[in-house]
């Protein structure tokens, strides 16, 4: 079962049982997956539907931050948890201790000075295809290039 098909069938299921927190957040998945869809013009492979889902979560995690500085703890906690259901769907990311051993290969590969940094991030960031936080990638560069 694809992993669209896995969220199909779990907004079924969340529809049956009446949860409304589970369907909207599934619904919003599906759709951001059917722009993206079209966007493309085809049918969008299990990386392709991960990509988008962690673009998702990203923007979460940034409404999060927001919802929690103004002091909205109402809508934090339910951003939390539509985060929480849709990393659910993806696969784990690599730790900080795997992107870094990736930066090492690349830099070694590209000889890198700390003047190459957007070559490698462009290099080690095309390597995980979604199975790393930016901002992980960033650090391990950042480190490995001083």
């Amino acid at each position: 079962m694809t992993l669209l098909e896995q969220i199909d069938a779990d907004l079924k299921e969340a529809m049956k049982a009446k949860n409304e927190a589970a369907t909207s957040t599934l619904r919003m998945v599906r759709a951001a997956c059917k722009n993206k869809q079209i966007d493309s013009g085809h049918v969008l492979s299990e990386e392709e539907a991960a990509l988008v889902m962690r673009t998702m979560v990203k923007q979460y995690k940034d409404a999060l931050a927001d919802f929690q500085a103004a002091g909205r703890n109402d809508l934090a906690e339910k951003q939390a948890k539509e985060i929480e259901l849709i990393e659910h769907y993806l696969p784990a990311l690599l730790n900080e201790a795997q992107v870094e051993e990736i930066c090492q290969a690349v830099i070694a590969e590209l000889k890198a000075t700390p003047a190459d940094m957007g070559k490698v991030m462009g290099a080690v960031m095309k390597r995980v295809a979604g199975q790393a936080d930016g901002t992980v990638v960033r650090n391990a560069v950042q480190k490995l290039l001083k």
